[in-house]
């Protein structure tokens, strides 16, 4: 992450002007220009200064938004999706001003299928409201980035989170997107079929695609049965290592677990103190199984040999639903237990993913260099996935304590990189991540150039992030 990647590009202030004019005129009191409103949609969970729209249009139907890109586009103005703002690499600043458009109208459910095990929602819908309203039908969806996202910005930043490890990311389970491409026009990029070799694979192009391909109007869902069974359980390892084998092994003889969460000790002693708590303050993993009254049993039990021979301590597991909610209370107040270590300092939030068999080395070099250069960093891992965050907390109004922190932010991802992995298992690139996307794929940005290009030419859809356009 850099802050030379966040700064504001070029105006076209004639075209914003006209803009906000016809937007006004034709939306009333569902336009806003005032500086409240804009600072809304413009927020950041990172340093990254936020950079204002000009305008938020809150759309209620494809329509509106079909009217609104057609109007940029002629002008050549900039139109930027927001669906709740929890994303972490600045994805929802407006670069070079512009307009937002606000997806919290566009909230509804507007088809689900329970033999088929799919829904089309609208993408202002957040994941616990979807959840909420398949209740009754006994499916559910899974993906669980821990923020209650949108759906569209989950689809938009390619989201996984703490269920990923059984249930894939939002790649695996959008089936199709309607979105709104650059002449104003709605285009669906698939059937609700669960396979098909009809030309080119244009979901998984918008999804991940942080909005600047397109803007979506709807997404298709691959659903999942609520499981009969559910058991979580926490166990603590001697180190790093023990734990990273101890998952390695899990995943490698089958035991289809749903969640395996990985805590460092600085985390752990951050969630005893803010949740008043009692865990051993070592590495711990916390889990969690799905399944039937009799395969969750031997799931766990399975685990517990496991961790016994990778020297864990007690495996203390519960399917009680009440016990199973307090248990993960740590894992789920992880954000703000780390925030807790150091109330006045800013927080980072940064991610990596490595194959799962460098995960323990990637860690542990982690660790080391937080030591070595005396910061403060509690680490969180999607440990199934070889994903792991960093909750760097420093002074953001000081020049050298900001230097530090892009200097760490560059050692992980080389580390990440030199290790075979990735900068971002589940942030996206946005503005923080650019320069790192670069040292990742090469050349291979180029083509993403292109392809930008030809759905894009004129560089209306969220400018400035991902990669620099030229």
């Amino acid at each position: 992450m850099a802050l030379k990647d966040a700064k504001a590009g070029t105006r076209n202030e004639a075209g914003i002007a006209a803009v906000l004019g016809i937007l006004k005129q034709s939306f009333s009191e569902r336009f806003q220009t005032g500086q409240a409103f804009r600072e809304q949609h413009a927020h950041t969970t990172t340093y990254i200064p936020p950079q204002l729209p000009d305008g938020v249009l809150f759309a209620e139907s494809a329509e509106d938004v079909k009217m609104a890109v057609r109007a940029c586009a002629i002008h050549k103005v900039p139109v930027i999706g927001f669906g709740t703002g929890s994303s972490l690499e600045g994805q929802v600043n407006a670069v070079n001003g512009g307009i937002s458009i606000d997806f919290s109208r566009m909230n509804r459910v507007l088809e689900v299928n329970p033999e088929d095990l799919d829904c089309t929602v609208e993408p202002g819908i957040t994941r616990e409201a979807l959840n909420i309203h398949l209740r009754d039908t006994g499916l559910f969806f899974p993906i669980d980035p821990g923020a209650n996202a949108s759906i569209g910005g989950m689809a938009s930043t390619r989201a996984s989170g703490t269920n990923a490890v059984r249930y894939g990311t939002m790649k695996d389970n959008v089936l199709a997107v309607t979105a709104v491409t650059a002449n104003g026009e709605e285009i669906r990029t698939a059937r609700r079929a669960r396979k098909s070799s009809a030309g080119y694979d244009l979901t998984r192009l918008f999804v991940g695609a942080e909005g600047t391909l397109g803007i979506l109007t709807s997404v298709t869902l691959r659903l999942q049965a609520i499981p009969q069974k559910i058991a979580g359980g926490v166990c603590a390892f001697p180190s790093i290592k023990a734990a990273c084998d101890a998952v390695i092994m899990t995943i490698q003889m089958g035991i289809p677990v749903a969640r395996i969460e990985l805590l460092d000790a600085v985390q752990m002693r951050a969630c005893n103190a803010y949740s008043r708590l009692s865990y051993a303050e070592s590495p711990t993993l916390f889990l969690e199984f799905h399944g039937t009254d009799e395969t969750v049993p031997l799931q766990s039990a399975a685990f517990a040999e496991i961790a016994a021979e990778c020297g864990g301590g007690e495996f203390l597991w519960t399917a009680n639903a009440e016990e199973r909610t307090k248990l993960w209370k740590a894992r789920h107040d992880a954000y703000w237990s780390a925030r807790a270590l150091a109330p006045g300092l800013a927080a980072l939030s940064t991610d990596v993913c490595v194959p799962i068999s460098r995960l323990a080395d990637c860690v542990s070099e982690t660790q080391a260099d937080i030591e070595a250069h005396g910061l403060l960093g509690p680490i969180v891992g999607h440990a199934g996935d070889g994903n792991f965050h960093v909750l760097l907390l420093f002074d953001d109004k000081s020049a050298e304590d900001i230097a530090m922190a892009e200097s760490f932010v560059q050692r992980l991802n080389r580390r990440a990189l030199d290790m075979d992995g990735t900068c971002t298992g589940e942030h996206g690139i946005g503005q923080g991540k650019m320069a790192f996307l670069e040292q990742e794929l090469g050349g291979t940005v180029d083509l993403m150039r292109q392809v930008k290009q030809a759905l894009d030419p004129d560089g209306i859809f969220n400018p400035g992030k991902i990669f620099h356009q030229g």
